[in-house]
């Protein structure tokens, strides 16, 4: 979800990034945000201001990795309807 709001928005500081996220608690942000930045995905960049301003935006490794999903992404939209319907096939046959 972070790959996709950030790839959709461009750059966000952390607020507006939990924001669009949501159901993430701030913790669990915090640390998707620092794994990201280590594996080369995203820039952290801070504003020496007061108070402190921080922004997040993707790498072109994040962005090439957004990429990649997009594909996963458009066949999941495309045949979720058929998905659905074996599923309910498979529970008529459980039950």
């Amino acid at each position: 979800m972070v790959l996709e709001v950030l790839a959709d928005h461009g750059e966000l500081r952390f607020t507006r990034l939990s924001e669009l996220v949501g159901g993430i608690s701030q913790k669990m942000l915090t640390q998707t945000l620092r794994h990201m930045e280590r594996d080369g995905l995203l820039v952290r960049t801070v504003f020496p201001v007061v108070p402190p301003k921080v922004q997040y935006r993707l790498t072109g490794l994040g962005l090439s990795l957004g990429s990649a999903f997009c594909g996963v992404w458009v066949w999941a939209a495309e045949n979720l309807r058929q998905v659905e319907q074996a599923r309910q096939v498979f529970d008529g046959k459980a039950a």
